[in-house]
């Protein structure tokens, strides 16, 4: 399936990921922990049944993600490294700030927002498991080229989340991808996922 981004990231970008590969994992088990906790915040503040589904999607994508959560750990902890007490994510604080608040709005751009997030994930960790193979590191080649396809899903969930509850989410998904690639290209260098 072909990612909607406005910005495509090269090769060199992951080589570069990876020549840190603990703050890269560190930084990845905090993004895990994050999605998981975006999936139960969505169900918090939006709890009823409104969409068919709503309840068991929530849930679903917060157990994937906390599974994921424990294999990025197990992968940090083997190579003698340790989730840090302190992380900042400006890629995802700015995405936040576009939000629109209160009526359907909110939740219509909170799921857009998580659907972009997904897809940013999906396409760098498409990269990541490339420049793992190039570097001759199977361990975490194998590993991205796994969770592609589980990011993938998360981010056509949360899209056809969006499209169920408003009709005209097309205009502001674009607006939405064409802030994404400024926001994503503003970000400092470094061995993050979401690093410029």
């Amino acid at each position: 399936m072909s990612l909607p981004l406005h910005s495509v990231t090269p090769i060199e970008w992951g080589l570069r990921a990876m020549a840190d590969p603990i703050a890269l994992l560190n930084d990845h088990a905090f993004l895990e922990k994050k999605a998981a906790n975006n999936a139960l915040e969505l169900l918090t503040r939006w709890p009823t049944d409104w969409v068919p589904g709503w309840v068991e999607t929530m849930t679903a994508v917060a157990r994937d993600e906390a599974a994921h959560l424990a294999q990025v750990m197990r992968i940090l902890l083997r190579r003698g490294g340790r989730l840090e007490r302190m992380h900042k994510n400006p890629y995802a604080n700015e995405l936040r700030l576009l939000v629109r608040k209160g009526g359907n709005g909110e939740i219509v751009d909170r799921l857009l927002i998580s659907a972009l997030i997904e897809a940013r994930s999906c396409e760098r960790f498409q990269v990541l498991s490339a420049a793992a193979g190039q570097l001759d590191d199977s361990e975490l080649a194998a590993f991205y080229s796994r969770l592609y396809a589980s990011e993938l899903g998360h981010f056509t969930t949360f899209l056809r989340l969006a499209n169920k509850l408003s009709r005209s989410t097309a205009t502001r998904w674009e607006e939405m991808l064409a802030s994404e690639a400024k926001i994503l290209a503003a970000q400092s260098p470094g061995p993050r996922i979401h690093s410029s």
